[in-house]
């Protein structure tokens, strides 16, 4: 592995782990406070020069090593991640500075991350409301959810907090951050949810099927995309639906590809690109027809007209 490709894979690597670190819900030292003989858990951290003290709920066992391990947890992956910088410094990486148009654009991804993340699990059918979705988003659970459509959400925002690390957003959209991504989404369904798709795979309401993708072909098409002499717009479409009309993962491609449409776009500062839920209808039948022949331009517009938010 050359120099480049390794500080690559680090960047990436520690970019997963800076998004783990941000999913944990409670991250410093639990602390039981006795108040009129009632036992109550807070966590304890220091931010900057001052300690905070902040509520967590009525002390029990379960609870209080839930934050044991939390906390645990996070010394694990603070320790991970500098012995990865220690590695960067080692390769003489230093830290690039994103432009102010970039830094609005991931701003405004993270205020509109939870409808983003809704609007993408309606298309996939998950049967959340938006009140649900973000009960999910800020705490993990939620009553009267599948364990799997939690699992699909909980997916979707490590995949988001992925690619809106500074980190990812300075690399490439190569084939290599779409395969993490993919990854990410298919956490806790497919063992190899990144690598390429090795088995045959049909697609529900069209009778369009995929051949099986070859990992180099891959790459060079995705790599044709970035140098192709169109706007950038058009690229980070483009990107979205070659993933999605190749199939190239097992499962999870419209997820995987909205997602890496996204990085491009928003590490050019150019906005989002979201599928909203009325739609997703309009949406799926362009999708089909694209999927069995019709000009690649008629859903292009869809997207660009419908589904791109600016700021």
């Amino acid at each position: 592995m050359s120099e480049f490709d390794e500080i690559q894979s680090i960047l990436r690597e520690r970019a997963d782990l800076n998004a783990r670190l941000s999913l944990l819900p409670y991250e410093g030292t639990p602390e039981t406070k006795t108040i009129k003989g009632q036992k109550y858990l807070y966590i304890r951290k220091r931010v900057a020069s001052k300690v905070t003290s902040t509520y967590v709920g009525i002390y029990s066992d379960d609870l209080y090593q839930a934050l044991l391990r939390s906390t645990a947890e996070a010394k694990d992956l603070r320790k991970q991640i500098r012995k990865l910088e220690k590695r960067l410094a080692e390769l003489g990486h230093r830290e690039g500075e994103l432009l102010p148009r970039v830094v609005l654009n991931i701003d405004f991804a993270r205020a509109n991350i939870k409808s983003s993340i809704y609007d993408q699990a309606v298309l996939e059918g998950v049967a959340t409301s938006f009140p649900q979705t973000e009960e999910i988003i800020d705490n993990g659970k939620v009553s009267g959810v599948t364990a799997s459509d939690v699992q699909k959400i909980l997916n979707l925002k490590h995949a988001w907090e992925f690619i809106l690390d500074p980190d990812v957003i300075q690399a490439r959209s190569e084939y290599y951050v779409l395969c993490h991504i993919a990854k990410l989404v298919n956490e806790g369904f497919f063992a190899d949810g990144g690598r390429i798709r090795g088995v045959p795979v049909t697609i529900g309401g069209t009778t369009y099927i995929p051949p099986l993708p070859i990992e180099y072909v891959v790459r060079e098409d995705i790599e044709k995309i970035l140098a192709s002499d169109v706007d950038d717009v058009d690229k980070a479409v483009r990107l979205c639906l070659y993933t999605m009309k190749t199939q190239v993962f097992i499962d999870g491609n419209k997820r995987a590809g909205i997602i890496f449409a996204n990085h491009y776009l928003i590490a050019h500062g150019l906005g989002l690109l979201v599928i909203p839920e009325a739609q997703v209808p309009e949406f799926k039948k362009l999708l089909v027809e694209y999927y069995e022949g019709a000009d690649e331009e008629i859903i292009m517009a869809f997207l660009k007209i419908n589904c791109r938010k600016t700021f």
